[in-house]
């Protein structure tokens, strides 16, 4: 039994090191008009720390909990349609009315939806202005266009214009 370890280990160790040969050294290619290339075979040293680094233990995970501004505590499909709607606005530009629907979308109810953004706390002209340079990132627009594309995404008349101008159109 003894014989058979020792010469697996052997043979793990002569594997190990003709592995470690091979990866140190890369053939080199030549083109047929140039002399012969001569290989030179370098081998780095590694260092290993003699301690361990410290395990860090992770964050606690913070419970959010929010209150229905006319129902008390609010139920766990609002808070998810909150959260939702701030990871939304967190990558991509939205009208209130445009992230209600996405949310709606998803499968959370009207009441959901509507609670959800209003908990975002989110800038609706800073949103229009988001959206509009977003728009002018992918292809040309007119003031009056670019307003009329923002108020089809459901920003409001005001909301569209205070983006457009914020854009200098």
């Amino acid at each position: 039994m003894r014989k058979k370890i020792l010469f697996s280990l052997i043979l793990v160790c002569i594997g190990m090191m003709l592995v470690a040969g091979c990866s140190s050294s890369q053939p080199t290619t030549t083109a047929p008009t140039q002399a012969p290339a001569t290989t030179v075979k370098t081998t780095r040293a590694t260092t290993v720390p003699t301690t361990a680094a410290p395990v860090q233990t992770p964050a606690p995970i913070k419970v959010v909990t929010t209150q229905a501004t006319n129902t008390g505590t609010a139920t766990l499909g609002e808070t998810n349609a909150a959260l939702k709607a701030k990871q939304y606005l967190n990558f991509m530009a939205f009208s209130q009315n445009g992230l209600i629907k996405q949310l709606e979308y998803e499968g959370f109810t009207p009441e959901q939806s509507e609670y959800g953004v209003t908990q975002s706390g989110a800038d609706w002209n800073v949103q229009a202005t988001l959206k509009a340079k977003q728009y002018l990132k992918t292809m040309p627009f007119s003031r009056t266009a670019l307003i009329a594309q923002l108020e089809y995404d459901g920003f409001t008349p005001q909301q569209a214009g205070y983006g457009v101008q914020s854009v200098g159109l």
